[in-house]
């Protein structure tokens, strides 16, 4: 399973970005069971533009393949995008290391 983590830095001990679309960073971890097996750090190259800027990243998402998504807020066309490719929301603040821990322990 792959999860996609909207993150302020380039670090799983970073916290969770404010908004899905602006965070700096988005966080790819691949877990099998139970594990993180990899992860991929990619800097949100769309952060300066005026709109889509959520279509955008959350396209990203289903392209790396996800198929969750853990953020604190995911704007309504970002939402659409990720419903299109069947990705769930994991609603989380905080550090990113322990909203993944809180979402692999559900």
């Amino acid at each position: 399973m792959k999860i996609a983590i909207s993150t302020v830095s380039g670090s799983l001990n970073s916290e969770i970005s404010d908004v899905f679309g602006r965070s700096p960073y988005i966080i790819i971890v691949e877990v099998e069971g139970g594990e993180i097996k990899n992860t991929e750090i990619i800097k949100n190259e769309n952060d300066g533009q005026q709109s889509g800027i959520g279509m955008a990243v959350a396209k990203l998402v289903a392209e790396k393949g996800a198929s969750v998504v853990i953020a604190k807020n995911v704007g309504p066309r970002a939402l659409d995008v990720l419903q299109q490719f069947d990705i769930k929301i994991f609603d989380a603040s905080g550090k990113a290391s322990q909203a993944l821990q809180d979402f692999i322990n559900k």
